[in-house]
């Protein structure tokens, strides 16, 4: 029997980064963030949560601990203002309008440039479901300004073709083995990308990699990815690239 859990945050590390909200102006009105600073960091990212979901999502935040851990800054903040959320919750109206997330995307992607604290940052996105969409989308439009990016168990056909030919970034596609759906999605995707990437599967894992030591997995292999292209980590040495190998699936080009 497949077993489940809560993900929990990793173990602090000895120096917490900075912790702080942020108010992201868009439209007329505000997003709300999480915006968390190492010492020294070299890197900033941008997490896009799936539809239906926020700033305060349980899977989103441990693969930020990990990346914190890393030496990496993150910003979780949501795609919606509160009255945005509102009609939402009552009409599902929001969730799927893709073009919507990618302009906020790609809005807060400019005002995090012009922080005194963050425009030294190398950008990255990590990507959930349908926000995977929206970060494949605003990646190819902003070209130098992302450095990197992840998607977990992503809707990334949802940005089309043109999009996906588009991106620059080098991208990492993580996918669940057993979410045979997004599976077949995630390796067509892969075909129309012409940037460093790699599509690595989770062995037993479905789609919210609930599985015991699944998400964990993803924030390993998501911390060796950004670490690699953003910027090193607090040590100086670079995270192991076994996390990226071991006992995974893997397609690179």
């Amino acid at each position: 029997m497949t077993s489940h859990h809560t993900p929990a945050p990793p173990s602090p590390s000895t120096h917490s980064p900075l912790q702080q909200e942020v108010r992201i102006p868009c439209d007329g009105g505000w997003l709300c963030g999480d915006l968390a600073t190492p010492t020294g960091f070299a890197g900033l990212v941008l997490f896009v949560h799936g539809s239906g979901s926020d700033r305060h999502s349980a899977r989103n935040r441990l693969v930020a601990a990990r990346l914190q851990q890393e030496g990496m800054a993150t910003l979780l903040f949501d795609l919606l203002t509160v009255q945005e959320q509102k009609l939402d919750f009552d009409t599902r109206q929001h969730r799927f309008d893709i073009a919507l997330l990618t302009k906020r995307l790609q809005d807060t992607t400019l005002w995090a440039a012009s922080q005194p604290m963050l425009q030294h940052a190398l950008t990255g996105y990590f990507g959930a479901s349908t926000g995977s969409a929206a970060a494949v989308i605003a990646a190819a439009r902003l070209g130098p300004r992302v450095a990197a990016l992840v998607s977990r168990g992503g809707c990334v056909d949802l940005a089309g073709p043109v999009a996906l030919a588009a991106v620059t970034a080098p991208t990492l596609l993580i996918v669940g083995g057993e979410d045979h759906g997004v599976v077949d999605i995630n390796r067509k995707a892969f075909q129309r990308l012409r940037c460093e990437k790699q599509l690595t599967m989770v062995p037993d894992a479905t789609h919210l990699f609930a599985e015991h030591g699944a998400l964990e997995q993803v924030a390993d292999l998501s911390a060796a990815w950004f670490a690699a292209r953003l910027g090193r980590n607090t040590s100086g040495q670079m995270p192991g690239q076994a996390a990226l190998r071991a006992n995974r699936l893997e397609y690179t080009a």
